[in-house]
């Protein structure tokens, strides 16, 4: 007979306890969405991010085309999310679906934000100038990259060259007038395309006036930019391009378009 404890319950001995149940951990899975197909619509989210980080400068053009083609030639998610986890705020990938929602209202939110100033409000009035003037003779001037035009800037050449650069420029005032006068000689002055510019000026036995044809639509809160003067025996051109960041947008779309295409050429073969 076994002895009762004061607290009403036997004694048990060791033989006599009742086994101790095994501890119950949760079945581990793997992680089954790092294996789902990826969707076009996710690869050009991770490739919306990574053209993001270029521009913020968090990539240099080797690495962003490094993971820009590894990004086009993912096919599960496993392989898109190491792409984009050492950027900051990168998201999580969406279905396709919610991706192009989400691409659609980062887009419309992106064109509404430049809608009202075109991205020119941080261009415009928020300096002085830092250069109102060039001169050269027997030799050339150079303005490019970035700077501030004041409100009246006069170039002049005598047997010489210059060079105006308003792409990257910021401008002193919301009206700016650009006075060039050239004498055997000659200035040129690049524009973006979607800047305000009115060319005045006139050319006796030389040149004066807008290269081609090429004008697309002025942006809303772009300064307006009057080039007037004139050339004698010289000339004074202007001509509009792309800004290097537009250039490098156009030629990394061409580049999206080729690997879509040799990926979809390695998809079919493999199917």
């Amino acid at each position: 007979m076994t002895s009762e404890p004061p607290g009403g319950r036997p004694d048990m001995s060791p033989e006599t306890r009742p086994a101790k149940r095994p501890e119950t951990r949760p079945e581990t899975r793997p992680d089954v969405r790092s294996e789902t197909r990826a969707s076009d619509a996710e690869r050009e989210q991770v490739a919306e991010r990574l053209r993001e980080a270029l521009a913020e400068g968090r990539l240099n053009m080797v690495e962003f085309e490094e993971r820009l083609e590894a990004t086009f030639k993912a096919r599960t998610h496993g392989e898109l999310v190491p792409l984009v986890r050492d950027l900051p705020e990168p998201g999580t990938l969406l279905t396709p679906g919610a991706a192009v929602a989400a691409s659609g209202a980062t887009s419309g939110a992106a064109v509404s934000e430049r809608g009202a100033d075109g991205g020119w409000a941080d261009r415009v009035g928020q300096g002085p100038a830092t250069s109102k003037g060039a001169f050269a003779f027997w030799s050339g001037f150079r303005r490019r990259g970035r700077w501030t035009v004041g409100r009246m800037f006069t170039a002049a050449v005598f047997q010489a060259g210059g060079e105006i650069d308003l792409r990257e420029a910021s401008f002193e005032g919301r009206e700016v007038v650009i006075r060039c006068f050239a004498l055997m000689g000659g200035v040129h002055v690049t524009v973006p395309h979607d800047l305000d510019v009115e060319v005045r000026g006139f050319g006796i036995m030389g040149g004066f006036g807008e290269a081609g044809d090429v004008r697309s639509e002025v942006a809303p809160g772009a300064p307006r930019v009057v080039i007037t003067g004139f050339a004698l025996m010289g000339g004074v051109g202007v001509e509009r391009k792309l800004r290097e960041s537009e250039k490098r947008r156009l030629k990394e779309e061409r580049k999206r378009l080729k690997l879509e295409k040799k990926a979809d050429r390695e998809e079919r073969r493999d199917e």
